[in-house]
């Protein structure tokens, strides 16, 4: 059976238009002020901030891959060119032989501790304190609705 598509209204549509260019330009300004301000990409801040909220600040490559929705070979690729940095080492799992653990070394502490103010500055200047309390709480209900959906498996 073949249906029709159900278009979206203009009031759908101008959400939807709305968050897709807020989406791209958002995340272009705070990458911009990312490495402007801390010299990290959005990846590099991605694994430190991951790994500085995990216990031991350390993490299973595979758990961190899958936590960050990476391929396991992407995150094996950047974290070498971050081990080269001094910001991560890896690690030989204890428990599983074929696994491998990454872990923040003191420079990646340092450089997340330094780092994340500046983040947070940012995201504020440009995304929260553009909003009052109601839209904050409808923007955090929207994207916990649409998040449950599509990791209801």
């Amino acid at each position: 059976m073949n249906q029709d598509p159900r278009w979206l209204t203009e009031q759908e549509q101008r959400a939807w238009q709305a968050y897709r260019r807020m989406f791209l330009l958002l995340n272009a300004q705070l990458s911009r002020d990312l490495g402007k301000d801390s010299g990290l990409s959005e990846p590099d801040y991605d694994v430190l901030s991951n790994l500085s909220g995990s216990p031991d600040r350390r993490r299973r490559i595979s758990e961190l891959a899958d936590r960050m929705l990476w391929s396991r070979s992407r995150l094996s690729h950047h974290l070498a060119r971050m081990q080269q940095r001094g910001l991560v080492t890896r690690e030989e799992c204890a428990t599983d032989g074929r696994g491998a653990i990454v872990a923040l070394t003191e420079e990646g502490l340092r450089t997340i501790e330094a780092a994340a103010p500046l983040h947070v500055a940012s995201v504020r200047r440009h995304f929260i304190d553009l909003l009052d309390a109601e839209q904050i709480d409808a923007f955090a209900g929207i994207g916990e609705r649409v998040v449950g959906r599509l990791t209801e498996d």
